[in-house]
């Protein structure tokens, strides 16, 4: 294993304002690791992003308890990775694949979209933890 270059973490409500957050931590991220190029830093953004939105859109809590996101991002010196967790959440509806909708359609690219942003995806389910992990190597 690799050292850790940087790294944060976001814990919270899966609301709104979690996403910003989530930004900021990123954007503070990139000021520890300036050696990442723009374009790789950009795309794991995105990526991160679209994944943590996708959370505070469409997750559904498994009980009583509202669903909260958390984010862990680390940044290593060729890989960087991010735990993206939707807590007290229900399993996800519908497959893991990503789909192709309709020229109209206004959803259902999210996953498409990671995957085309990072080197893999791989979903976890763990004690009523949904976690995406995205990982992205560095081109440069």
């Amino acid at each position: 294993m690799t050292e850790v270059l940087a790294s944060r973490s976001f814990r919270g409500p899966a609301a709104e304002d979690a996403i910003e957050s989530v930004h900021n931590d990123l954007d503070s991220l990139w000021l520890d690791v300036p050696f990442v190029q723009d374009m790789d830093q950009m795309t794991f953004t995105t990526a991160v992003i679209e994944s943590a939105s996708n959370i505070v859109q469409h997750a559904e809590p498994a009980g009583q308890e509202q669903v909260e996101l958390g984010v862990d991002i680390s940044v290593r010196p060729t890989l960087l990775q991010a735990r993206v967790s939707a807590y007290h959440a229900k399993p996800p509806f519908g497959p893991m694949e990503p789909a192709s909708p309709g020229e109209d359609a206004e959803s259902g690219r999210g996953l498409a979209l990671i995957q085309a942003l990072v080197t893999t995806v791989t979903f976890e389910r763990q004690d009523g933890t949904n976690t995406w992990v995205l990982t992205r190597t560095p081109q440069g």
